[in-house]
């Protein structure tokens, strides 16, 4: 492809080999890449002049935020030019009276919760990639995380788009209206969208109050079905924050891959970490009420309540360290939800599958108990090639899919379809969904230049 056909000027234009690998893919390590370019627009004039161009040259575009997806929703691998927002990251006016902000989709989450905190305010949907993901693509995927439980998701805090279509028109959407009673929201079709309709190029923002003092504890449960019991106790006594769960198995990796210490002396098969809104001593004492009544049932067997915030923080570190201790292991992750009250018989009937199909395999669970969200983990065993371990793997994945259906949950609870989980689709959405989707993407971006052959 000649750049020089390309509507923005050579500072904004890469072709280098080193560039097209970086920015052709995201935190999945099993597709192939091959991108023609990577363009780095300044505006959305420069998305909207793009968008034509594409469309009169037959060329896809890949959005491109911060690539930690894993679904492979931001890799390029048919030529396509890929579009990285990372120079769109300004961030525009706060408005106080109505605790919103107006931002680019370039902006990293962690920069906009810090922007919050100095307001006053929160920018409450957090995960363990705040640090490099973009504020665009954590709309484009309806990001989750370990607040759900409180806070609910990215959806919950958009308030207004601004859009390029894929014909190259703009749209302003809701902006910024609390109420809005004037026909479809457009808005909740790219919140989720994977960037198969469209580019985001701005988004309001709503923040939220700070909350009080937390606390956060780690918990050793008897069992599995303990850990719902502990779950629903918790939300009906206490305000909750977050309620992540994860295996013996992840904690020693955890505890392998950083030197931590151990956080309990007592050994389970199962813990939690919680995080509790803590106002004052009477609320910490209704937290130590809850604590032993479900010590004193037996559904808890030991736990820690953090004395300081660099405690806290060491306490989170068992849960959001356990990828980046895996990742030595390449694991086949799967990303998987049913609702709350079902994921104890749903586990299950996964542990069955995985004792069935890999009676030798580590496979290492962890989740966001508190809205259903289980991730699986599957580490390739050593001496088995990559290409060898994925065909084994997807092969399994059809009975793990299965057992979603059979519950009514979802393949892909915050990861998104992108190409890993697109022949798929029909485990969690009926035929005639996924025809009704098509035709959504066929009015939007009717030459399929838009991410194209992406989720559907």
């Amino acid at each position: 492809m000649e750049t020089a056909q390309i509507p923005l000027k050579q500072n904004q234009i890469k072709t280098d080999l080193e560039s097209l690998k970086y920015y052709g893919k995201d935190w999945t390590t099993y597709f192939d890449i091959n991108a023609s370019a990577v363009v780095f627009p300044e505006s959305t004039n420069d998305v909207v002049e793009l968008v034509r161009w594409a469309r009169q040259n037959k060329v896809g575009l890949v959005p491109s935020g911060g690539r930690t997806g894993l679904s492979g929703a931001a890799c390029a691998t048919h030529g396509e030019v890929i579009v990285s927002f990372e120079k769109m990251n300004r961030i525009f006016e706060f408005n106080a009276h109505d605790s919103s902000v107006d931002i680019e989709p370039g902006v990293i989450t962690e920069t906009l919760q810090k922007f919050a905190l100095e307001k006053g305010l929160i920018y409450p949907v957090n995960f363990a990639a705040a640090g490099s993901s973009h504020m665009g693509g954590n709309i484009a995927t309806n990001a989750g995380g370990i607040k759900v439980v409180r806070y609910g998701l990215t959806r919950d805090w958009v308030i207004g788009l601004q859009v390029v279509t894929g014909t190259g028109d703009i749209l302003e959407l809701n902006n910024g209206l609390i109420k809005n009673a004037t026909g479809l929201d457009l808005r909740h079709l790219f919140i989720g969208s994977e960037g198969i309709l469209g580019f985001i190029t701005r988004a309001k923002i709503k923040l939220a109050p700070a909350p009080p003092p937390l606390k956060v504890m780690v918990l050793a449960l008897d069992q599995m079905s303990s850990v719902m019991k502990v779950f629903s106790e918790f939300k009906k006594n206490l305000t909750l924050q977050a309620y992540e769960m994860l295996s013996e198995k992840a904690l020693q990796y955890v505890l392998e891959g950083t030197g931590l210490p151990r956080p309990l002396e007592t050994q389970s098969e199962w813990y939690v970490i919680c995080e509790v809104e803590c106002a004052d001593n009477s609320a910490e004492e209704k937290i130590m009420s809850v604590f032993e009544s479900c010590l004193e049932k037996g559904w808890i067997l030991d736990g820690v309540i953090s004395q300081s915030d660099i405690q806290a923080k060491t306490f989170w570190r068992y849960r959001e360290d356990i990828s980046e201790s895996l990742s030595k292991y390449s694991p086949y992750k799967n990303d998987i939800s049913v609702a709350i009250s079902k994921v104890p018989d749903f586990m299950s009937d996964l542990e069955a599958v995985f004792s069935k199909s890999y009676p030798t395999w580590q496979v290492v669970w962890f989740g966001h108990i508190g809205d259903g969200n289980l991730h699986i983990n599957i580490l390739r065993p050593d001496g088995l090639s990559k290409e060898a371990f994925v065909t084994e793997c997807r092969k399994v994945d059809v009975l793990v899919f299965q057992a979603v259906k059979k519950q009514l949950g979802s393949i892909s609870a915050e990861h998104g379809v992108g190409l890993t989980k697109k022949s798929f689709l029909h485990f969690t959405r009926s035929e005639s969904e996924i025809e009704i989707m098509r035709q959504i993407k066929k009015i939007f971006d009717p030459d399929n230049i838009i991410n194209p052959g992406k989720v559907i």
